[in-house]
């Protein structure tokens, strides 16, 4: 099996859409490799190759919570895949999770089984 026909899950196991998506991908004996993005963070470069991958607005990548709000961020500023990949290389938290890539394609896992669109 190649690495295309791997699951990739950008995980955070304090995340319970996040547990969910894996719990899924055991269920259905899917190849997956976890990373988890808070303790290997992604740099911008990783992050703007991601974003082409998924179908949604850039902008649905950041997590708009507490964190975000402390540090004072607008979410009109981040709007572009650039502007978005800088934000989260510099403040991992901020990454919405799960994210699980599959070949040429990704999904913002949010509910756990948006992970089922790659099965």
């Amino acid at each position: 099996m190649g690495t295309a026909d791997r699951v990739r899950l950008y995980h955070n196991p304090a995340c319970s859409k996040s547990r969910g998506a894996l719990a899924i991908l055991q269920e259905r004996g899917v190849a997956f490799d976890v990373i988890e993005y808070l303790k290997t963070p992604l740099d911008e470069g990783e992050l703007e190759g991601l974003l082409r991958l998924i179908p949604d607005k850039p902008a649905e990548l950041v997590r708009k919570d507490k964190h975000f709000r402390d540090l004072g961020l607008v979410a009109a500023e981040y709007t572009t895949a650039e502007a978005v990949a800088r934000l989260v290389a510099d403040h991992p938290r901020l990454m919405q999770r799960p994210v699980a890539v599959k070949g040429e394609r990704a999904v913002i896992a949010r509910p756990s089984e948006k992970v089922e669109e790659l099965l």
